[in-house]
């Protein structure tokens, strides 16, 4: 019995190299060396938001909580 390799030996060995030329493809480096892949790879973080100091209420929760025990106590022993 034949097996499809050995019916159209050309369009396997066709096959082959197209899939060859594809793995090397997906080797190749768009970047010539790690410092500019290193800053490519910052600007994008940094397009997406990464690097920004986070937003935190807790300084002005402190604040406001600190303010009230100041006068509650002053109200207190007034």
């Amino acid at each position: 019995m034949e097996s499809i390799r050995t019916r159209n030996p050309q369009s396997a060995l066709m096959s082959l190299e197209a899939d060859a030329v594809s793995a090397r493809g997906g080797f190749a480096c768009m970047f010539s060396d790690s410092d500019e892949y290193e800053t490519a790879l910052i600007a994008e973080r940094r397009a997406q938001g990464r690097y920004e100091a986070p937003r935190r209420r807790w300084p002005v929760a402190m604040l406001l909580g600190v303010l009230l025990m100041v006068v509650g106590t002053v109200l207190l022993f007034k």
